[in-house]
């Protein structure tokens, strides 16, 4: 069983930065897809972005050009690096892996609120 934490969230002002960071129990190196996810209130589940090993990084266009994912195999962890905020990022956002099975973490909030 994967683990998985995120951590990262808060409170951010319009046009501000976050960094979200989504430790792994395991070696995330024989993941074939990482991903990250968000869920506002009243709205569902949306991917924002996601590396699929060996083939393409995908985003949402909502968030193209302001958020960046990467990873860092040697620390087990994914990144997700949220630039120029807008209120609509608000959500509880949520970080994914794919082993031989989807894995999920709990979430971390981010608010973007003057």
């Amino acid at each position: 069983q994967v683990q998985l934490v995120e951590s990262g969230g808060g409170l951010v002002q319009p046009g501000g930065s976050l960094r979200l960071s989504c430790s792994a129990s395991e070696s995330i190196y024989s993941a074939t897809i990482m991903g990250w996810a968000r869920q506002a209130p009243g709205k569902q589940r949306e991917m924002v972005a996601q590396i699929i090993r060996g083939h393409n990084t995908n985003y949402a266009d909502s968030v193209k050009g302001r958020f960046t994912i990467s990873e860092d195999t040697a620390k087990n962890t994914v990144y997700l690096q949220m630039n120029n905020l807008k209120p609509e990022d608000t959500a509880v956002y949520y970080c994914y892996l794919q082993f031989s099975a989807p894995y999920w973490g709990k979430g971390t909030l981010v608010t973007v609120s003057s």
